[in-house]
């Protein structure tokens, strides 16, 4: 019994594919598109979903104050998610304004 190859399975020939002629900026360019409208997708989900931990964290701190939880760790709970939640988003948003001045600083 034989073993097919990969391509032959999938129908894709992956020497066809490197000698189609495509032109490589092309290529480039409409594999960006979508990893860049991807990355702002999940980057305003990130925000979207640091929103709702934060709103929680104040109706469960609401609560507490007023004597309606039953249970403070969820108070807890919550804050502390919603503030390393906002520390890893300021993170990484350092972390990109960091990058965008490095290549500003870079020689053409």
């Amino acid at each position: 019994m034989s073993i097919p190859s990969i391509g032959a399975l999938s129908g894709i020939n992956p020497a066809a594919a490197l000698t189609d002629g495509l032109d490589l900026q092309a290529a480039t360019a409409a594999s960006n598109a979508p990893s860049a409208s991807n990355f702002q997708a999940t980057l305003g989900g990130v925000v979207d979903d640091l929103r709702s931990l934060q709103s929680t964290s104040n109706e469960l701190a609401i609560k507490a104050v007023s004597g309606d939880l039953a249970d403070i760790h969820d108070a807890t709970i919550a804050s502390t998610r919603a503030q390393v939640t906002l520390e890893l988003v300021a993170a990484v948003r350092n972390k990109g304004v960091d990058a965008f001045n490095e290549i500003m600083r870079m020689q053409a």
